[in-house]
Parts: C-alpha cells; structure tokens; sequence
C-alpha cells in the first residue's frame, strides 16, 4: 500500500460517502444563494456526525481544495482559517 493510500484511509470512514455526496459541492446548473446555503446547512449537518471531521478538513487544507464542504467548511471559511493562521 503507498503513503498516499495509508493517508487517504480516512475516507473510508467519511460519513458523506454515498449518494448524499452530492449536497457537499454546488450543481453544474446555477444555484440561487438561498439554495447553495440549504445545501452546505445539510452538509455541515453530516459532517457534524463524521468520525474523520477533523483528517478532512487538514486534507482539505493541505491539498487548497477550492470546492465544497470538507470538514464542515466551505470554500470560503476554510481561506478564512487558512488567512488567519498565516496572520
């Protein structure tokens, strides 16, 4: 097994794996403001009762991944923790 997929175990145990995957990234189609805020409530909601929150969310950091919730932040928090560790 590679260092990358020893690392990557994590996501086994993700609570958004399954057909509820698709509330944690915006639609192809345009998305109102009060849809895109239901849609992260209801993943934040998962990701409140996910076991690997915490590997997610560094993942998700490490990696500056620009979309979606992970670890229970969207795009937008997750430049706001990574601005205010730098400061």
């Amino acid at each position: 097994m590679s260092v990358q997929h020893i690392d990557d175990l994590w996501q086994l145990k993700a609570a958004c794996r399954g057909p509820q995957a698709a509330v944690f990234f915006p639609p192809t189609s345009f998305e109102r403001k009060d849809e895109k805020e239901d849609r992260e409530v209801r993943a934040k909601a998962i990701c409140a009762t996910c076991p690997v929150r915490k590997p997610c969310l560094e993942y998700a950091i490490r990696i500056r991944e620009p979309h979606g919730i992970w670890g229970g932040l969207n795009e937008m928090e997750r430049k706001q923790l990574l601005t205010h560790k730098a400061g």
